[in-house]
Order: structure tokens, then sequence, then C-alpha cells
């Protein structure tokens, strides 16, 4: 009787969603799934263009310097793009969730100035670099690169306080359903704020690094085993091969924080129905009429991992009320996009020991050619890995959308036809990356005629100029 009870009150609460509801959670869905694709190049591209760049100034590495400066021009590339796609977002806060900006917008907004100014600074210092790269001396122009590098994590941390502060609210006192005072300092730095912020970061690493090793690997498959090309695989792999064991304890480490923090999330990562101890570890399957179907149980594992013993007490989604309970398709959808994470996290490490063990051996790259492949797959592996985990965080905070205080289906806009206004941003946005990648891909057949060897680069070997700081000859 209970369950028939539990199924009706949340058949009427499915019922009392407005017409609204679904078009503004596919659209914002579909526009961040794009956005978010773009953070890792603002944040780590930028690192490894000036990686790139310390390296040829400090060494007098020609292949370096040719490498920043042709990665400063995709990095602005991206950032413009990027810049398209989050404007959006910020216009389709107010658009399609006013009960959010219009309740919570006062303690919610504040993350996103912050991040406004980040923003505009990274833009003023991208100019500059890519303006500055034939008429500033050679050391000064590097260091106008720094800039933009810390701008865009700072920026990164802003939007991220932002999500974040939906799954911990806080810093805020509610009255009479209005935000009446705001601590600033605690609505930034709230209780998901770190975790997911270095999450985060180490992603945009281990993303932009495989990324850009797969673009290399590629290279070398077809033949192009120049210096240029080892050294733009190398600075690339390495940066996301360092990283990855530090995100696997990290994440880990959040694993165990949400199920502390947030249980009907945990709940749905392990596709655990009811309440227990002893609770399996389940490999795929999904969740139909509130039971698991097609899943592979590793006896205890839930429980061990969670709390280090097999007696750990898991709260399962029956503990969470019928009116607030996550829907089976839901869950199902966290609980796949997690397995799907893990799994291809763990592949890319063994991707790591693989290339740690060839370099032990001394193996020339060039000649492996399986390890080869699999790292010009390893940038598409990393990039499901980042969308599988923000769907894990957004999906996993459902029916949510700030936890404990307001429901997705009261945020939404219940004016207007969204169906029309998705269907203007869709076709917006495919022209906006199919552009972005016409310019790469003009970027690089005109890179490849030029060849690697014979182009002169900025006040460098070949370029006529003799800075200080690189020997005469050097790189040659």
């Amino acid at each position: 009787m209970t369950d028939t009870l539990d199924v009706l009150a949340r058949y009427l609460a499915a019922a009392g969603d407005p017409p609204q509801l679904l078009p503004a959670r596919q659209q914002m869905a579909f526009t961040l799934g794009f956005h978010i694709i773009l953070v890792p190049f603002g944040v780590a591209l930028t690192t490894l263009m000036l990686v790139a760049n310390h390296r040829g100034l400090r060494r007098g590495d020609a292949d370096a310097l040719l490498l920043a400066r042709r990665w400063s021009k995709v990095a602005a590339v991206l950032f413009a793009v990027g810049a398209i796609t989050g404007t959006v977002l910020s216009f389709e806060l107010g658009i399609l969730w006013p009960g959010l900006m219009g309740r919570y917008g006062a303690a919610f907004g504040f993350p996103f100035a912050i991040e406004g100014l980040f923003f505009f600074l990274e833009a003023i210092f991208v100019s500059i670099y890519i303006y500055g790269w034939d008429r500033l001396p050679p050391w000064a122009h590097f260091w106008t690169g720094v800039p933009v590098a810390l701008s865009s994590i700072g920026g990164a941390a802003a939007v991220i306080a932002a999500n974040s502060w939906m799954n911990q609210p806080g810093g805020f006192t509610l009255r009479g359903g209005r935000v009446v005072a705001v601590r600033p300092a605690q609505v930034f730095f709230n209780g998901a704020f770190w975790w997911e912020f270095l999450h985060m970061l180490l992603a945009a690493y281990i993303v932009a690094g495989f990324v850009v090793a797969s673009v290399y690997a590629v290279g070398m498959l077809r033949g192009r085993t120049s210096r240029y090309h080892r050294t733009g695989f190398l600075i690339g792999f390495v940066t996301a091969a360092a990283t990855l064991p530090l995100q696997v304890i990290v994440g880990d480490t959040i694993a165990r924080y949400v199920f502390q923090s947030e249980p009907a999330k945990f709940a749905a990562v392990e596709l655990l129905p009811a309440t227990g101890t002893h609770v399996p570890e389940t490999l795929g399957g999904v969740l139909v009429g509130g039971r698991v179907r097609y899943g592979i149980p590793v006896p205890d594992m839930a429980s061990l991992l969670a709390g280090f013993r097999p007696s750990t007490r898991i709260l399962g989604l029956d503990a969470i009320p019928a009116r607030v309970r996550p829907s089976d398709q839901a869950v199902s959808t966290v609980h796949l996009a997690f397995d799907v994470m893990v799994g291809l996290s763990f592949a890319l490490l063994a991707l790591a020991v693989w290339f740690l063990w060839l370099w032990w051996r001394r193996h020339p790259l060039a000649q492996q050619r399986w390890f080869l492949r699999c790292c010009a797959v390893s940038g598409l592996a990393a990039l499901a890995c980042l969308e599988t985990g923000w769907i894990v965080t957004e999906v996993g905070r459902q029916p949510w959308t700030v936890v404990g205080y307001l429901l997705t289906r009261d945020a939404a806009t219940t004016q207007g036809n969204l169906w029309l206004l998705f269907a203007a941003v869709l076709v917006i946005y495919v022209a906006v990356g199919a552009g972005a990648v016409t310019v790469l891909l003009s970027m690089k057949r005109r890179w490849e005629a030029e060849g690697d060897d014979s182009v002169a680069v900025p006040y460098g070997p070949g370029s006529g100029s003799d800075p200080a700081g690189l020997p005469a000859g050097a790189g040659k």
C-alpha cells in the first residue's frame, strides 16, 4: 500500500510540472554540454602554451617556440567561441530559470560577478600576448601570458563556486521566501567548492593534455615524426599522465564526501534502491520500476569504498521522500554516466602506465604503432570523461536546482514557446561550432604546408633577431 501511495505521489508531482520545464532543461543541457568542452582549453591549453614558450626561451628550443605560437592562436579561437557560448548561458539563467534568479539571484549571482572580472582580464591579456609575439622582448612577452592562465583558472573557480553552491547552499539569510542578507565569502567558498574546483581543475589539464597529445599522435601515425611533433606530443601527454593519479585520489575522496553530504546523489551513483549494509558495487545496469536490472554486482564493494567496512550502511533511494525522489530514468543516467567516467579514467591511467614503461625501456615512440593509436583516441576518451562527470553533477542533483530550497520545476519559466528558442539556439551553436572547426582546420592545413623545420619562429633561431637569453644558434 505504501509503495502504491509513493508511486501516486510521484505521478501527481510529475503531472504538476510546468510545460516549459522539459525544453528549458533540454536547452540548458545542450548549451552547457557544448560550453564545457571549451573550458579545459581556456584553463589548461594556455598553461601548455606557456610551458612550451618557457622551454623555448630557457633552452633555445625553436620547436617549442613554434608550438607556443601556434597553440596561442588555437587558444584565441577557442576563447572567442567560449565567450559566445558563455554569454548565451548567462542570458539563459534569467530567461529559462527566473525562479532561481528571482529568489536566489542575490546569492547565486555573486560568483558570476567575479567571473566577469576574470573574463575581461583574460580577454585583455590574450590580446596582448597574441599581439606581442613579434613586438615585445622575449621574456616580457612570456610574462604577459601568465595572467591569461591565472585569470582563466580564476574564472573557472567562480563558475564552480556558483555550481557548488547549488549543491551545498549557504551564506545567505532567507526570510519570507526571499534572500535578505548575503555573506559573499560563504557563498563563494561553500561546503562543496574546494572539492568541485580541484576536481574540475585537474580534469581541465587531463582533457587538454590528452587532446593535444592525440593531435600529434595522429600526425606521428601519418609519418610526421619530426622533433616538433614529438615535443608537442610529450608536453600534452606528460601533463595529462602526471595529473591522472592525483585525479583518481581526489575523485575517490569526493565519492566519500558525496556519501556523507549528498545521500540521494550517492544512491543514484550506486544504483541503490534500498538502504542497507554490505552494499555491492553495481557495474552497468539500470533502474526499472524501482529494481536494478542488467547490472553486475561486486559483493560488498560499495560499502567498502564508502566506509572501508563491508558493514557500512548506505542510504538508498527509499530513504528519500517520494516527492523529491529522483526518477528511475535520472538515477540510471547518473549511474551509467559515473560508470563511463570511471571506466575511461582507468583506461587512460593504463595508457599512462604504458607510456611510463616505454620510457623506462627507451622504446622510440614513433615505432609504437598500437600505443600511438590508443593515444590518438585518448582525447575523445578524456572529453567523454568530462561530459559524463558533469552529467553526474547536474543530473545527480535532480529534482533540485538549489538542494533543499528550490525544486527545478519551481525554477523554470512558465512563459513563451521555449522549443522555438531552443531551435534557434541549436542553429546558432551549430553555426558557431562549424565555423570554429573550419578555422582550426584551415590553420592546420596552412601549418602543414609551411612545414615544421623551415618556418621562422618568433625571436628565435631563424627569426633574424638576437634576443637576450637565447644562445646563438640554439635549437638548430
